[in-house]
């Protein structure tokens, strides 16, 4: 019998949202000290949506909006960390677990750097993976585009899933 070729799935997401006045600036499950927050009907977590979407695209399954419309109240002020564990409970029901994640994180200010080792290991309690397989890079865009002139945040994010021990 020959060996089965197993095959890793790769996915990637992006996301972006308005800073605005008023609201929480929340990264990776992490809440940030600035004086303004991202501005969506969740609670507008970039970092963990695109994540979100890169584990989804993985499999083919569509996207966070497919899954948590925004036009569905239940999902107003959601906290993304407890949706990201239902994407991870369905990347599991598909047979599937992530081995690792990789992201960029494009803001002008705060300085974020410093909040990267509580973002792995809050995204990793959430992920069930170990927070050193959570790349997480902060960087700006050098004072150019929307997130130069402090006008929003996006991310990237890629990840590596494989299917399960059987």
């Amino acid at each position: 019998m020959a060996d089965r070729v197993i095959v890793p799935r790769v996915g990637i997401g992006y996301d972006v949202h308005q800073l605005v006045e008023g609201r929480p600036l929340i990264l990776g499950g992490v809440h940030i000290p600035h004086t303004h927050g991202l501005l969506g009907h969740s609670d507008a977590d970039v970092l963990t949506h695109s994540i979100m979407d890169a584990m989804l695209g993985a499999l083919a399954l569509g996207s966070i909006g497919d899954f948590f419309p925004d036009t569905d109240p239940k999902y107003k002020d959601a906290d993304s960390i407890q949706l990201c564990e239902h994407v991870v409970q369905r990347i599991c029901d598909e047979g599937y677990e992530l081995v690792n994640v990789d992201s960029v994180i494009v803001a002008q200010a705060p300085k974020l750097s410093p909040h990267v080792p509580a973002m792995q290991q809050r995204l990793s309690d959430c992920l069930g993976i170990e927070a050193n397989r959570i790349g997480i890079k902060a960087t700006t865009s050098e004072t150019l585009g929307f997130e130069g002139r402090r006008e929003g945040i996006s991310t990237q994010a890629v990840v590596m899933l494989r299917e399960m021990s059987v």
